[in-house]
């Protein structure tokens, strides 16, 4: 595995500075991500190319969408609810202290919210072991899909972890949800239905 000493650099000041966000590059992304067999997401995800890509329930996803074990369900489970985008990696510090605050907030909201997550792991396998590790029971999309870079290139996410909000109709409150759940977890929902 090659790293040069600007991602070390990186990646020590990440772990030092809960705060900032960890940078996303395409070419950092293929110096550190190894080569993984096959998992059930990427046999999902194949599954998932020849599907139909309008979802009945938000624009912004297909739909079909994957469960936090990996399994096909259809994004009409996010029909009527604000929907919180979540960028993340298990690889990522800032995102490892911020993840748990959003499951916590996710589960006490379940009823009128929900999270989709976008993995910037580095193989599909890391992307079910983050979700499972920190009890992440909400939606996924496949590691690496269009789907997935749609949405990043939509949202212009260069770092993580971020948190995008959008309503049931797939327009966006704010992309600023991660501020918002770590400073007022109690207040946040319904400030985003105001604005919905």
């Amino acid at each position: 595995m090659h790293i040069n000493s600007h991602k070390i650099l990186i990646i020590s000041l990440s772990s030092i500075l809960y705060s900032c966000s960890s940078e996303i590059s395409p070419e950092s992304k293929d110096d550190i991500a190894p080569q993984q067999s096959p998992s059930e997401i990427d046999k999902a995800e194949t599954s998932l190319k020849s599907l139909d890509t309008g979802s009945t329930s938000n624009p912004l996803f297909p739909a079909e969408i994957l469960d936090h074990k990996g399994n096909i369900v259809s994004s009409d489970k996010l029909a009527g609810k604000i929907v919180g985008i979540y960028f993340s990696a298990q690889w990522c510090p800032p995102c490892r202290h911020f993840t748990p605050s959003l499951v916590e907030f996710r589960n006490k909201n379940a009823k009128e919210f929900e999270v989709v997550f976008v993995s910037s792991d580095r193989s599909s396998d890391d992307q079910l072991k983050y979700m499972e590790k920190y009890g992440m029971k909400w939606y996924t999309l496949p590691h690496g899909s269009d789907a997935a870079s749609k949405l990043k290139k939509k949202y212009e996410v260069r770092g993580i972890p971020s948190l995008v909000i959008v309503d049931a109709k797939g327009n966006t409150i704010t992309k600023n949800g991660r501020s918002d759940v770590s400073g007022n977890p109690s207040g946040a929902l319904a400030n985003w239905q105001k604005k919905s």
